[in-house]
């Protein structure tokens, strides 16, 4: 592995692949998170799942983790070295001919989604974390005395969309990260070699993923803001 990650190409695929598995996350997280707009209770029934599935627990979030900070972390250092690459004196690239806005500050974007990361972690995943594994309440239930007082993943996630500060953070968040995959999806389909004839489909698809998904998340958030 770490003879891959000692060329411009092996880093540039590797960032690719945890790409492409973040991309596949974020869909799974979005079909969870959109059933809370037309179920309280297939949400709950979702999120209690995910959160005390030992599977999901021990081997899918610590892999999850792994691929952020390995995506950032790679992210990172392309850029190092892409802006060394650029201080060669004999080579003039211009920059706005040669390649689009999204593709010349994917850096800006990715660092802004790491900032929105963190706070979205604050925000949900720490809580969770402090509930079930120090305080070591496992039921998710809204009171654990009280086996009738239903499960609290609803109205945790209701109550967190209630200051409209948040929400707009939310909204500008998803809008970055619009901006990263609207160069970010077809990078990383070309970074691991997949050009061929469904090239233009897959650039297509690309776009209603990279608007789609976001736009998606923006929905639910401004649902509960102003259904609560």
């Amino acid at each position: 592995m770490s003879g891959i990650l000692n060329s411009t190409i092996g880093r540039k695929f590797a960032m690719a692949l945890s790409a492409l598995f973040l991309m596949i996350f974020l869909l799974q997280h979005f079909a969870i998170n959109i059933l809370s707009v037309f179920s309280e209770d297939l949400f709950n029934e979702a999120s209690h799942f995910m959160g005390t599935f030992w599977a999901v627990q021990f081997l899918l979030q610590p892999v999850l983790i792994f691929g952020v900070i390995f995506h950032f972390a790679m992210g990172f250092v392309l850029e190092i070295k892409n802006n060394r690459a650029r201080h060669i004196g004999y080579v003039k690239n211009n920059g706005s001919a040669n390649s689009t806005w999204m593709s010349r500050n994917m850096i800006w974007s990715g660092g802004f989604i790491l900032v929105f990361l963190i706070i979205h972690f604050i925000d949900f995943w720490a809580p969770e974390m402090n509930i079930k594994y120090f305080k070591g309440d496992m039921s998710g239930l809204v009171d654990p005395d009280n086996v009738n007082s239903g499960f609290r993943y609803y109205e945790e996630l209701v109550h967190k969309f209630e200051p409209i500060w948040r929400v707009a953070l939310y909204c500008v968040g998803f809008v970055f990260l619009a901006l990263h995959l609207l160069h970010g999806f077809n990078s990383a389909f070309q970074s691991v070699g997949a050009n061929n004839k469904y090239t233009k489909a897959l650039k297509g698809f690309g776009k209603v993923y990279a608007v789609g998904l976001p736009l998606g998340f923006i929905f639910i958030a401004l649902f509960h803001h102003f259904n609560h």
